[in-house]
C-alpha cells in the first residue's frame, strides 16, 4: 500500500479517502484548510510518501513548495495557478522534489486532447470553411472560468489551427464537466464531445498518479504516467 497524504478536506479530498484503499494506498493524512494553513511538516503528512494536493489557487503554490522540501512527491489537481507554476517548477527541480501537476485528471480528457489535436488540424483546412468553437459545463461551485481543462483544450486546438477559438464556459446546476469542440461549417456542423459521469473519474485518475509518482524525482505530466500503463 503507498503511504498517502491527502492535502485538502473539501468534496475531492473526502472522494480520495474513500476510494483510496481500493486503490492500493493507505490514507496517513487528510488534511483540511485550517491544517494546510498552518504549514506542511513531517508530522503533519504522517510517514506519507506522496501528496495529492485538490486545494485552492492561492494554496497550491505554498503547499508543492512545502512537501518539495520535504522530500514528498505531489500529484496536484488545484487549476487557476498558472502564473506561480513555472517559479514551483524550478522550485520543485532545485529542491530534487517531484510533481505531475494537470489540469484534469480524467484520463479519458486527456486522451480526448488528442484527438482534438489531430481533428482541429484537419478541419483547419482552408476549402472546407470550418470555424471551431469550445463550450465547457461545470457545476456551479467551479471556481475558475474556464476551467484548467477548457484552456488546455483551447491551446491544443489554437497550436493546431494557427489562430485563437473562442470558448464559452457555463456554470451550473451540479455537472461533472462536460467540453465540447465545435467544428461548425455553413452547411454542416461536428461536434466532439467528452463528459464526466462521477466526480469518481478524477479521484481515481489522481489516485494511480499518486502510486506511480511514489519514489519518483523531477516535473512530470499525465504524458509520462500514460507512457508507463497504456501500450
Amino acid at each position: 500500500m503507498t503511504k498517502l497524504a491527502i492535502l485538502g478536506a473539501g468534496k475531492m479530498g473526502k472522494l480520495l479517502a474513500t476510494l483510496a484503499p481500493e486503490s492500493g494506498c493507505e490514507v496517513t493524512a487528510l488534511l483540511d484548510r485550517e491544517h494546510t494553513a498552518r504549514g506542511i511538516t513531517p508530522g503533519v503528512l504522517n510517514g506519507a510518501e506522496v501528496a495529492i494536493e485538490f486545494t485552492e489557487p492561492h494554496a497550491a503554490a505554498r503547499l508543492v513548495k512545502q512537501c518539495a522540501q520535504l522530500g514528498v512527491p505531489v500529484v496536484s489537481g488545484t487549476t487557476g495557478w498558472d502564473a506561480e507554476r513555472a517559479l514551483v517548477e524550478t522550485f520543485v527541480l532545485n529542491s530534487n522534489g517531484a510533481l505531475l501537476w494537470a489540469p484534469t485528471f480524467a484520463l479519458g480528457v486527456h486522451l480526448f486532447a488528442k484527438v482534438v489535436d489531430e481533428a482541429a488540424r484537419r478541419f483547419a483546412h482552408e476549402r472546407a470553411g470550418f470555424d471551431v468553437h469550445l463550450v465547457e459545463t461545470h457545476h456551479a461551485k467551479k471556481l475558475d472560468a474556464p476551467s484548467g481543462t477548457a484552456r488546455m483544450l483551447a491551446t491544443v486546438a489554437e497550436r493546431a489551427r494557427g489562430k485563437t477559438i473562442p470558448v464559452t464556459a457555463v456554470r451550473v446546476g451540479h455537472v461533472p464537466g462536460t467540453h465540447e469542440i465545435v467544428f461548425d461549417a455553413p452547411f454542416e456542423q461536428v461536434r466532439l464531445v467528452h463528459e464526466a459521469r462521477d466526480r469518481r473519474v478524477f479521484a481515481s485518475g489522481a489516485l494511480s498518479a499518486a502510486r506511480w509518482l511514489a519514489g519518483r524525482r523531477g516535473l512530470f505530466t499525465l504524458d509520462h504516467f500514460l507512457g508507463d500503463v497504456i501500450r
